[in-house]
């Protein structure tokens, strides 16, 4: 059993999986996990630790960042289950997450319309309220036709409440695999198996969960030269480490060639859900607003930050996919079965600043555009085998093992640390209280500035 501040740590750094804690923040908390273990590090992980650590929040005069350090939560349901308990007598006092819960707000849609004699799903104001008579005849006679058509508006909007948060909570999770893969969903007690496996996701986890910055150039990677250091504690002690955790966030050959096929399989078929799930959110983004597909520039009306983490998803999902499908030696699937990556809307200022600074449209925009969607070729209404994957990729002069098209991703070398910046709408700022005062404003934002920036400037 770890002694309670080993615990309270580890505790700490599986929370922050599901938080966008800064990487200097979760490599202090590796530091101090490894003091009250009294942990002998050698050098390169204890120089790579403190030189991230040095710019933690507790290491800052002031303490503060002015970017959110958790992924954005959807608006519950608290107020529409307060007014639904002052109207509905039958309902009880409810718990102060059920506004979260969708069951829990399911189960008061339906008990609440017992009521009033009305059906879950019964939305039509039109055809499905009661008059005068079947309301009579149902027992109801008592509520006047004016509280009648209150509690029915309530019920009716409760039920559209519902599926929107649902949708939502749907997106923040989806948003999370896209960054940090399946880190969310890993349970603490495989999590806390080994203390170094641990420190290693989470660190590796922050990482991913970092934002973009706005760039003509390539993003940040996320293994840099802490992730590696702390890597290289788990290649060290190869039967110590937990590596069935870490092939959840790190799907290296290494790695999953410690794991048993048993989990392997298992982890294949959790990404096969995450596939299932985004392709159809990446449908229903595409037939609401169908996009550029030939450009994947922004035009007025896409819902591009839907696309974007949907995105993003797949292509996490689909990494994940290609390398356990390698491991478990199942190659031949992708002779039959290859759907493509999917590419992120662009922003037409980035475009037009990357044809000004010499460049252009990446590659795999072009090779995208030729494939089938993957949402077909997921439902098998469309054949994308390994050859036709190629075979665009060599009309686009598109390497399709080396840009991770018909293979998972090569092994990525190690960056150099450096500090998280202050994001105002991806444009980096060096002070955490400008970049409040110019969010506030609405500088960078695409709107009109409000007159507190005329404060800065």
């Amino acid at each position: 059993m770890p002694s309670p501040v080993v615990e309270r740590l580890l505790r700490e750094l599986h929370a922050s999986l599901t938080l966008r804690k800064r990487p200097e923040d979760v490599a202090a908390l590796v530091q101090e996990l490894h003091a009250a273990q009294s942990t002998d590090l050698d050098t390169a992980t204890e120089a790579a630790l403190a030189k991230a650590a040095e710019h933690s929040l507790r290491n800052l005069w002031h303490g503060y960042t002015s970017m959110r350090e958790e992924f954005a939560r959807p608006v519950g349901a608290q107020r529409q289950l307060a007014r639904a308990t002052s109207l509905f007598t039958s309902l009880p006092e409810l718990p102060g997450g059920a506004g979260d819960d969708p069951a829990q707000i399911e189960a008061v849609i339906r008990r609440a319309g017992e009521e009033i004699g009305r059906s879950y799903g019964q939305n039509d104001f039109g055809v499905d309220r009661l008059n005068r008579a079947e309301r009579t005849a149902a027992g109801f006679s008592e509520i006047s036709k004016r509280q009648y058509n209150k509690r029915f508006r309530l019920l009716r909007r409760m039920e559209v409440k519902l599926a929107r948060l649902i949708h939502e909570q749907h997106r923040r999770e989806v948003t999370m695999t896209g960054k940090g893969a399946l880190a969310h969903a890993l349970p603490y007690e495989l999590f806390a198996a080994d203390a170094d496996s641990a420190a290693f996701i989470a660190y590796i986890t922050a990482r991913g969960h970092m934002r973009s910055v706005f760039t003509n150039g390539p993003q940040r990677q996320v293994y840099d030269e802490v992730a590696k250091a702390l890597f290289e504690r788990l290649r060290a002690a190869p039967e110590r480490t937990c590596w069935h955790a870490v092939a959840h966030v790190y799907p290296r050959a290494e790695v999953l060639a410690h794991v048993s096929d048993q989990d392997l399989t298992q982890l294949l078929v959790q990404w096969n859900s995450v596939l299932r799930q985004v392709a159809d959110l990446l449908e229903d983004a595409w037939k609401r607003h169908p996009l550029e597909r030939d450009t994947m520039i922004v035009r007025r009306g896409d819902d591009s930050s839907t696309w974007n983490q949907a995105a993003q998803a797949w292509n996490t999902a689909r990494a994940h996919w290609f390398a356990l499908l390698e491991e478990l030696g199942q190659h031949e699937i992708l002779d039959r079965f290859c759907p493509g990556k999917v590419p992120r809307l662009m922003a037409a200022d980035v475009a037009y600043w990357h044809r000004m600074s010499g460049g252009g449209l990446h590659p795999d925009t072009y090779v995208w555009a030729e494939l089938p969607w993957p949402w077909e070729v997921l439902r098998g209404e469309k054949e994308c085998p390994r050859s036709l994957v190629e075979a665009a990729c060599t009309r686009h002069r598109v390497d399709p093992v080396a840009g991770a098209w018909t293979a998972s991703r090569p092994t990525a070398e190690a960056v150099a640390f450096r500090r998280t910046p202050e994001l105002v709408h991806g444009v980096a700022v060096a002070d955490p209280l400008m970049a409040s005062a110019l969010r506030s404003a609405g500088v960078f934002s695409g709107k009109g500035k409000r007159a507190a920036a005329q404060e800065w400037t």
